[in-house]
């Protein structure tokens, strides 16, 4: 099953109206009251922000918010670092709500895309971020940094990528600006130049 990781628009949004709202103010998701469409309003009127999401049978099954400016190391603060101020995935993904889920790695896919564009801008792969703590155990995985709770907000654990990583660019290869990325395998992150291959059916 083809997935696609594309910048932010309006038809993403809706889908998050129309898809996953309702669902997600049912739970007890720590991010059921996220307002996607005042994010959207709010931070990508400003030249440091980007949005994205990933599109998988027409229908949106992530999405994302990212600094790339304003935020900087926590080991070496000269350096810059690109920060995802906001990831979730579609309800139906999270196996919090739904078993079995239906796509898998949409999350792991957008992480690893903030990563390149990291690399893309010249921050060297790093990445950081404050975790909600239902999703504490997924950027363990991705082997983040723990640095510890932040008073600063609201207690939550920020989470770095620090360590320096093979070039993101030699497993991803050169994107042209208006990129489109495809995934397809079930297995893990594979490549391909100018693709990677991740988000699968469960």
């Amino acid at each position: 099953m083809e997935g696609i990781l594309t910048k932010l628009s309006q038809k993403h949004l809706d889908d998050f109206e129309t898809f996953w709202k309702a669902r997600l103010q049912c739970s007890t998701q720590e991010d059921q009251f996220w307002n996607w469409e005042l994010k959207n309003r709010v931070y990508l009127s400003e030249a440091i922000y980007e949005g994205y999401a990933i599109e998988c049978e027409g229908i949106t099954q992530g999405l994302m918010l990212l600094a790339t400016g304003g935020h900087r190391s926590r080991f070496e603060p000269d350096r810059r670092i690109v920060y995802v101020h906001s990831l979730a995935t579609a309800p139906w993904n999270r196996p919090s709500l739904q078993a079995p889920i239906t796509y898998r790695l949409v999350g792991s896919v957008m992480l690893r895309f903030a990563q390149y564009r990291s690399e893309e801008l010249g921050y060297g792969g790093l990445v950081g971020l404050h975790a909600l703590q239902e999703a504490e155990a997924f950027y363990q995985r991705m082997n983040m940094i723990n640095c510890g709770a932040d008073e600063a907000k609201e207690n939550l654990t920020y989470f770095e990528w620090y360590k320096r990583r093979e070039s993101v660019f030699d497993e991803l290869g050169h994107l042209e600006p208006g990129f489109t990325h495809c995934w397809r395998s079930r297995n893990g992150v594979q490549t391909r130049r100018g693709r990677t291959e991740g988000i699968s059916p469960d």
